[in-house]
């Protein structure tokens, strides 16, 4: 009987969560460890992989691989940093471009979209509507240096909940 009502909780908490129709159009990666034209190669070819990728442009003296996406596409942002990591390299910062509509996030909202989940680490209740800019704050997708200046505002469940889905912590940009 308790597991019964353990299931119906679940269920509850998993109905209750706000689902939004969210697209990602383009994602901004900073990747860390290049030192030559040659390392940013390999990430280019790693990114290119990918069918949902439209195309890819590369600042060299920033490291920043701007990622712009087919619409209707399936990519996420772990996807995105398992093909930077394939290459040699590390995340330094991911940058997501979403379009919502008239969405409203508050500290700790949950938004779940296109298979993702998107826990909000803002302090003030916005509204989204348009194209958003989403700083992902998870270990992986920042320096570690940046990770822990952060690390107090996202509140893990002791699961690790990033590695095991895609369950992102984000900010407005």
């Amino acid at each position: 009987m308790k597991s019964l009502k353990k299931i119906m909780i679940a269920a509850i908490l998993l109905l209750s969560i706000p689902s939004a129709f969210a697209q990602l159009s383009r994602v901004d990666i900073v990747a860390t460890g290049l030192t030559c034209s040659m390392c940013s190669n390999a990430i280019n070819k790693q990114l290119k992989t990918l069918t949902d990728v439209e195309k890819v442009d590369i600042d060299l003296n920033t490291n920043t691989f701007v990622v712009f996406l087919k619409k209707n596409n399936q990519i996420t942002p772990k996807i995105l940093k398992d093909k930077v990591e394939n290459a040699g390299f590390f995340v330094g910062e991911m940058v997501l471009y979403m379009t919502f509509e008239k969405q409203q996030t508050v500290t700790n909202s949950i938004i779940s979209t296109n298979n993702m989940t998107f826990i909000f680490i803002d302090e003030n209740t916005k509204i989204l509507n348009g194209e958003t800019k989403l700083k992902v704050y998870d270990k992986g997708y920042l320096t570690s240096k940046a990770f822990k200046k952060v690390a107090k505002l996202i509140k893990y469940d002791g699961n690790n909940a990033i590695e095991k889905g895609n369950v992102y912590h984000v900010k407005i940009v």
